[in-house]
């Protein structure tokens, strides 16, 4: 009984985070040129739209998303489906740009906010001793759709158009999510599945159960988030202004779709490793690594031109990808406990996403003021220099509390 629970708790990890691809800034940015041609808005002006739609969108997300720890898991999961199904009807029916910035505001609240916070935090919260594998296959959806969506939609862009393309998302969404909840998490009651595992004493670690307010006075969340949210506000950076880069490089137009093809299959690699190694060594001791491939990737951004670097430049992003999204979700768990891992995440979540908005701004702004996509890697690359050597510094401070 237990095991076959677990396994649905899996697959309704795995879908919902394919579908939260339909609010991440990979996917978003390829209707970039689209968008822009359609709007005649500049780099910089799509980049400003969206870094303060992403803003505004992760400041609700803190107080939406802490909304989890009170509320039945499959009732949250159909409000958040129905927001989502809404949000990409009303992105297909953009013509002037105070609706773009509303249209972009709720596909990152629904989808890259909501969409992987429900799904990262049931999950974390119903495993325990295998967390890091249950969230490693979680995340595998994610990385199917990177692999998939990217050459799709560029097809598909060639055929209909981006509004047409995005109605139909909405109506995918409406039927397919809510009859996948429904089968693979109705009867599901996580207060607290930790609890029931003490009673049958399958589990008895005592670790400290912090709430929102006492992480918020912790200097190490700081310190772990800065490594945290690198990763995120780069890769959107890239994904977002994806076409700049192909100009600046002179690569052919179908380069970076057909590069997501590496990214999508390190990161599935990364995820499926990443968890046995979690389960074995724990998150806290792995976060150190996280962060390197990242760092080298900008380096190759920074010193090849060849088509071919874009490959291995999205792959290496990938990796850190695959770490990144097990490590965001089972280092808070490790550290923090379970009771209130839904306000923590909301919290951590709305952090991501304010990353998001903060690199695609930075990007947006460099990119109007001039400096070259080699000037931007090589500013990227010290930034994450900077905060592994922070991290590597206080790394023996990263413990949970026992009580």
């Amino acid at each position: 009984m237990l095991k076959n629970l677990s396994l649905k708790v899996i697959l309704f990890g795995f879908i919902v985070t394919f579908f939260s691809s339909f609010g991440q800034s990979y996917f978003i940015g390829i209707f970039n040129s689209s968008i822009r041609a359609d709007l005649s808005i500049t780099h910089g002006q799509f980049g400003t739209i969206y870094a303060s739609a992403t803003l505004f969108s992760s400041l609700i997300l803190m107080w939406i998303g802490k909304k989890i720890d009170d509320m039945d898991t499959f009732k949250f999961s159909m409000f958040v489906i129905i927001l989502l199904s809404i949000s990409c009807y009303f992105f297909s029916t953009i013509k002037i740009i105070p609706l773009l910035f509303i249209g972009i505001f709720f596909l990152r609240l629904s989808g890259q906010g909501l969409m992987s916070h429900t799904a990262t935090t049931t999950v974390s919260r119903f495993f325990e001793k295998t967390r890091g594998k249950a969230l490693s296959f979680t995340w595998l959806g994610l990385s199917a759709a990177e692999f998939v969506l990217p050459v799709l939609m560029v097809f598909l862009l060639t055929i209909i158009s981006w509004r047409d393309i995005w109605f139909y998302i909405s109506i995918l969404v409406l039927i397919v999510l809510p009859l996948s909840s429904f089968l693979l998490i109705k009867k599901l009651k996580l207060d607290s599945r930790e609890n029931s595992f003490k009673e049958k004493g399958i589990e008895n670690i005592n670790i400290k159960q912090w709430t929102r307010s006492e992480v918020l006075k912790d200097y190490r969340f700081y310190i772990i988030s800065l490594n945290m949210l690198s990763m995120p506000s780069i890769a959107t950076g890239v994904f977002v202004y994806q076409s700049f880069i192909l100009t600046s490089k002179n690569w052919g137009p179908f380069i970076m779709a057909q590069s997501f093809m590496a990214y999508s299959i390190l990161s599935v690699i990364t995820l499926s490793v990443s968890g046995f190694l979690i389960d074995k060594y724990t998150s806290r001791k792995l976060l150190i690594y996280m962060n390197i491939p990242i760092f080298i990737s900008t380096i190759v951004l920074y010193l090849f031109d060849s088509s071919y670097s874009s490959f291995v430049f999205l792959g290496l992003i990938g990796i850190t990808n695959g770490f990144a999204n097990v490590l965001g979700s089972s280092t808070w768990a490790e550290i923090y406990g379970v009771k209130y891992i839904g306000g923590i995440k909301a919290l951590t979540s709305g952090l991501m996403v304010f990353a998001t908005a903060a690199g695609t701004a930075v990007f947006g702004v460099l990119i109007d003021a001039g400096y070259t996509i080699n000037s931007i890697a090589a500013f990227s690359a010290i930034y994450i220099a900077i905060i592994v050597l922070l991290l590597f510094f206080f790394r023996n401070k990263i413990e949970p509390i026992y009580i």
